[in-house]
């Protein structure tokens, strides 16, 4: 029997559900006609679960950390977008850019910089797709650490709660127009999801 690699880093009872909840989200929110393009998954973990469980023409990913495998179909790049935030990509190279579960792990001071990058390197009608514990649920994630079963190692490098409204005023520092973003909550209003087109 082949052993699923872990979601994230360290280890937590509730881990592979939520890796499983989050990607769900995101396949929820990208047309179809994107599928065939390009996508890039930021902060994706030393295992790209969400990568290896949707479907795309091309698939990137960039974390600061080396897979701990070669991945088929996925082309790495190892990247600490907190040091440089900037995407070793052509100007309207993706269909799609995800960060799910990753925002909270950047320097604020970086993120406009970070999301321009993405505004960049999206096609016209390409969509950027967020997702991010509320700000309300910092205690509750900390106290699911202690109890085992969310990664403590995660959640001890959370530097940044966001609101929604926050996340849409990133959008609009980056280009993205409001009138293209939506917004909502998830897993019983514990995280948040945004998406934007560009």
């Amino acid at each position: 029997m082949q052993v699923q690699p872990a979601a994230t880093r360290g280890h937590g009872l509730l881990e592979p559900l939520l890796a499983r909840l989050r990607a769900q989200r995101a396949n929820a929110l990208i047309p179809a006609p994107l599928r065939e393009g390009r996508i890039l998954d930021i902060g994706c973990g030393t295992y790209p679960y969400f990568l290896s469980h949707t479907y795309f023409r091309e698939k990137f990913a960039i974390d600061q950390q080396s897979p701990h495998a070669v991945h088929p179909g996925v082309t790495w790049h190892t990247l600490d977008l907190n040091r440089t935030p900037t995407l070793p990509f052509d100007s309207e190279f993706f269909t799609a850019v995800t960060l799910l579960a990753v925002v909270e792990h950047l320097d604020p001071g970086s993120l406009v910089a970070i999301f321009g990058e993405v505004y960049r390197t999206l096609i016209p009608g390409g969509r950027v797709i967020v997702t991010t514990p509320a700000a309300w649920s910092g205690r509750l994630l900390f106290w699911m650490a202690r109890l085992g079963l969310v990664s403590p190692e995660e959640i001890r490098e959370h530097i940044y709660a966001y609101t929604l409204p926050l996340l849409g005023w990133y959008f609009g520092k980056a280009g993205f127009d409001m009138e293209k973003a939506r917004f909502g909550y998830f897993e019983l209003h514990a995280n948040m999801w945004a998406a934007a087109e560009k």
